[in-house]
């Protein structure tokens, strides 16, 4: 079978299958595969496929079409530039958590040392890493299998220069030392919100890391609470946010003590980051 015929066939099967941009992922897969470029398409849509490729191309869009995660299926995530390793036990990396590191990044100076608190796949930590002059960090997640994707990330994305270490823990509870920054991505969705999510989400990623109890602010109470042992005097404190949630974290941090709490929004102009400092 040649290139664009094998595209058309697994355009055709993701329409069917109802997958939202199935142009888009039928192609992807197909690069993936293939190890092409999306000019392959254009220019070289008359070359035959190898019947190995072809089978496993196929294999791939059965798999979408049964709504398991593009990034499931290729086992990778583009975030800052960077290309992360993602399975089913980390939540995978979005653009809009990009705006979090963003503005992370300006605060980190030589020597700073970083906590990244639910660290899932690593990215936010090892982002921050990769692109600042010797902070060091430290990624903490309760589950273990999860910390094995974000230890194999910083082995791939980080030089050996780099100082990074992996913790295992219920939130604080096996953290020690002081931080000058804090960021986490905590899970924020609402319990009862997550039976409507799309079912690439709802069925294919860690519950762990998208439920956030009730309504959705338990671990921001717990991390903005427990944050001021393991914070250094004007140390910084960074949250994702859903984007209802800005009013409610904002008077978390600032009835717990923390000044200058600024409000961020993302590219949508929705509320997405919230972060400031201990007085």
């Amino acid at each position: 079978m040649i290139y664009q015929e094998c595209f058309n066939q697994g355009k055709l099967a993701l329409e069917s299958a109802g997958i939202p941009e199935a142009a888009l992922d039928a192609r992807l897969l197909l690069e993936h595969i293939c190890g092409t470029s999306r000019n392959d398409l254009l220019v070289h849509g008359d070359r035959e496929v190898a019947v190995e490729q072809e089978e496993a191309y196929k294999e791939a869009i059965r798999q979408r079409a049964e709504r398991i995660p593009l990034q499931h299926i290729t086992g990778q995530q583009e975030f800052m530039g960077l290309t992360f390793q993602v399975n089913e036990n980390v939540l995978i990396p979005r653009q809009d958590t990009e705006i979090l590191v963003e503005e992370v990044l300006p605060h980190l100076t030589s020597g700073v040392r970083i906590l990244d608190m639910c660290t899932g796949s690593g990215c936010i930590l090892i982002s921050l890493l990769h692109y600042s002059m010797w902070a060091e960090g430290t990624g903490v997640d309760l589950s273990a299998k999860a910390l094995e994707v974000a230890r194999e990330n910083a082995g791939r994305l980080l030089s050996k220069e780099r100082i990074v270490s992996f913790v295992e823990s219920d939130l604080f509870e096996k953290v020690e030392g002081k931080y000058d920054v804090i960021v986490s991505n905590p899970p924020y969705i609402q319990t009862e919100v997550i039976k409507g999510l799309m079912p690439e989400v709802r069925d294919h990623e860690p519950m762990m890391a998208l439920d956030g109890t009730e309504d959705g602010l338990y671990f921001y109470r717990r991390i903005v609470e427990e944050s001021k042992e393991f914070l250094r005097k004007e140390g910084r404190l960074f949250f994702e946010i859903g984007y209802d949630q800005a009013e409610a974290v904002k008077g978390l941090m600032e009835n717990a003590g923390f000044s200058d709490v600024t409000v961020v929004k993302d590219f949508a102009g929705l509320d997405r980051v919230v972060h400031g400092y201990l007085a």
